[in-house]
């Protein structure tokens, strides 16, 4: 704790504010995650994520599908293949397990790519108006809350609602 203590003296003196000055230092907190979620764009962009997830885990749902029923098919004639068939067949299921696992990893990916896109707008937006909300009201600093940085704070620091109600006046 009195680490913490230090950087945040540390970090007041790195801006320039003296003893007096960090007395007046007035600091808040949003929850940026939460705030996005709570928005209409930002609902409307979690359903538009969720129908693009819901698409590509029936398709990888039905990739893996096949694999397990060659698989069976597999187990099934194993008595009656010739090792040259058989050696054959593996290494058809293993070749088809590697493309899953491509498609899985490539879609992964894809999503993620998704999520900032439908995001990004999102947040620039609310960053503008965390910048106007801190220069017309006095703030400091205003922390981004996630469970890294900032463990605990008082509730009437938190300015997530204020930002959401922001957001959403700016249509």
């Amino acid at each position: 704790m009195k680490k913490m203590g230090m950087m945040l003296v540390g970090f007041m003196v790195s801006l320039g504010l003296n003893a007096g000055a960090a007395a007046d230092a007035k600091f808040a907190y949003v929850d940026l995650q939460k705030a996005i979620q709570s928005t209409t764009a930002g609902k409307k962009a979690k359903t538009e994520l969720e129908a693009e997830f819901n698409k590509r885990k029936k398709d990888i749902e039905a990739k893996q599908a096949d694999i397990k029923k060659m698989g069976e098919d597999l187990e099934k004639k194993k008595g009656v293949l010739s090792d040259e068939a058989l050696q054959k067949k593996q290494a058809e299921i293993q070749e088809e397990m590697m493309r899953y696992q491509e498609l899985v990893g490539k879609n992964q990916v894809e999503i993620q790519k998704k999520e900032r896109d439908l995001t990004a707008p999102i947040l620039d937006k609310m960053k503008n108006i965390l910048d106007k909300v801190a220069k017309t009201e006095g703030y400091s600093v205003i922390f981004e809350k996630n469970e890294q940085s900032v463990l605990w704070i008082k509730a009437e620091y938190n300015l997530t609602d204020k930002l959401v109600q922001e957001f959403e006046k700016t249509k």
